[in-house]
């Protein structure tokens, strides 16, 4: 008898309450490994000298860099955890995390070497093929290549809206608790072991990211936030949600392509700060979402809170989507347009 059908026989619990009950217990582990693993690989990363400077305090403080390694520490044991007491997603979970794991070492690369934006995208589209194989039965190819693409894009723009303390992992936090919220809501209890797993070790990190951060995550961290969100939209049938969640990534993403176009991260000019460690736009540069909330000089910390607020709204509204979404589905009209949209998985 494997392990999960005995937790449900010992406290009589259904299928779907134990892998809900597992998925929680992953990211109760995820957590507790990535919050006692990070003092040590703050130290590590700074006698290695892999450190930033902080550059929106007046005083310029050294920083760690590339923290999301901690983030992945957790993943990893949550989702092995995930493997050990529920063996039947054994294939599905061994595939994300192989995903997850691939995303992260072309962070790692681009944290230390620095990637073209033309070689992050086709390494993030390289690293996403394998989901194809946990991909919905006897869709098209069209619905198949789309998996990588959209992973890609997906990592790219978890990694552009960043640079303020806390200001990524708490928007991940926010994401991953709407992606799990609707997981449950929907009964998408299977993607729920990625979904709780990564939220659990991003709540951990945030802890030592948030202001004043005593690590950043580098493009670690925020690429593998992205990778996360896409793989569990694709194997939990969660597009939509995921693309709501997502809305202020697209915004501020949106606003730096039509402002500046495609620009490698030498080119940009940096968000200023004054004397009173107050936030300021530069005279020049791109358009984006931080510097929209910049209209007038305001703390980091000020900063943070409220693109915090606009993720919280969307993330709400995604969980609002999914509660209303059967409804939606049993609508005459409705289900013929969802008829239609389904067509295209099979192209």
């Amino acid at each position: 008898m494997k392990i999960g059908e005995k937790l449900s026989s010992i406290i009589s619990l259904s299928p779907d309450l134990t892998i809900f009950l597992i998925s929680t217990i992953c990211g109760i582990l995820a957590f507790l490994v990535t919050i006692f693993s990070m003092p040590r690989l703050i130290q590590k990363l700074k006698n290695a000298n892999i450190v930033g400077k902080d550059i929106h305090k007046t005083s310029k403080p050294i920083v760690a860099e590339m923290g999301g390694i901690g983030i992945l520490f957790g993943f990893i044991i949550g989702i092995f955890t995930g493997i050990y007491l529920y063996p039947s997603l054994t294939f599905q979970l061994v595939i994300v995390l192989l995903v997850i794991l691939l995303v992260g070492i072309i962070g790692m690369v681009d944290d230390l070497l620095t990637l073209s934006s033309k070689e992050k995208l086709l390494f993030l589209f390289l690293a996403g093929i394998p989901l194809i194989w946990v991909a919905p039965p006897n869709v098209g190819l069209l619905y198949l290549i789309a998996i990588p693409i959209a992973l890609s894009i997906t990592s790219n723009l978890t990694n552009m809206l960043a640079g303020l303390n806390g200001i990524e992992s708490g928007l991940g936090v926010i994401a991953m608790t709407s992606l799990t919220i609707s997981c449950i809501v929907l009964g998408k209890f299977d993607v729920a072991i990625v979904s709780m797993s990564m939220l659990g070790a991003l709540i951990a990190f945030l802890l030592y990211n948030r202001y004043p951060s005593r690590v950043f995550p580098g493009d670690t961290g925020t690429l593998v936030i992205g990778a996360t969100i896409a793989a569990v939209a694709f194997i939990g049938r969660l597009k939509l949600i995921a693309l709501i969640i997502l809305i202020p990534n697209i915004i501020d993403a949106a606003m730096k392509f039509y402002s500046a176009g495609v620009m490698e991260r030498q080119q940009h000019t940096p968000t200023q700060v004054n004397e009173e460690e107050k936030l300021i736009i530069p005279d020049e540069g791109f358009k984006s979402l931080i510097r929209l909330v910049l209209r007038k000089p305001i703390s980091e910390k000020e900063a943070v809170r409220i693109i915090w607020a606009i993720g919280i709204c969307f993330g709400i509204f995604g969980i609002i989507v999914a509660i209303v979404m059967p409804d939606i589905i049993g609508h005459q009209t409705l289900a013929q347009f969802i008829k239609y949209k389904d067509l295209l998985y099979y192209i």
